[in-house]
């Protein structure tokens, strides 16, 4: 590949790529979730090739493309946490910050307003027994041990 040597050349680059970005997501469509073509093979985005295995697999995603994902992902967590409960803006970086966006994350928002009495401890300040109430459901049993390490972080305050 040739890097351009001028910031004119920058320019017609970026022009040049407007016109075929422009293209590729009218021919190939710009999809949000992933989806199948008429083969059955799996795509995401504008025509991302995501198929895990056989004849059409594809090329997935990168680790820098997942990690710009995670990115995102967290930022929204955290956004709807601190829109939602007022405590969780009072709560100061670190573990028990972060097991609580852990748990948003693995849940959504939904699944985890239904813990309405560990949510209230947490309101409360009464950490051990929100993690009690965490760890008292279908939720810890699901996910084993993933809720023992996020709940204990929430205790203490202190990563595993």
């Amino acid at each position: 590949m040739v890097l351009p040597a001028s910031t004119s050349e920058v320019l017609i680059m970026e022009i040049k790529m407007e016109k075929l970005i422009e293209q590729l997501k009218r021919h190939e469509g710009v999809k949000s979730h992933a989806y199948r073509d008429q083969f059955g093979t799996w795509h995401i985005g504008a025509g991302r090739n995501i198929h895990p295995d056989g004849q059409h697999k594809g090329m997935g995603l990168s680790d820098e493309e997942i990690d710009f994902m995670l990115s995102n992902d967290i930022a929204r967590t955290i956004t709807e946490l601190s829109t939602t409960y007022t405590w969780f803006n009072d709560l100061e970086e670190g573990a028990r910050r972060d097991g609580i966006i852990n748990m948003h994350f693995n849940l959504g928002g939904p699944r985890f307003a239904k813990f309405v009495k560990a949510l209230g401890h947490m309101e409360t300040g009464n950490y051990d027994d929100a993690a009690t109430e965490f760890l008292d459901s279908l939720w810890a049993r699901q996910v084993k041990g993933r809720s023992l390490e996020v709940t204990n972080m929430i205790k203490t305050n202190q990563y595993v």
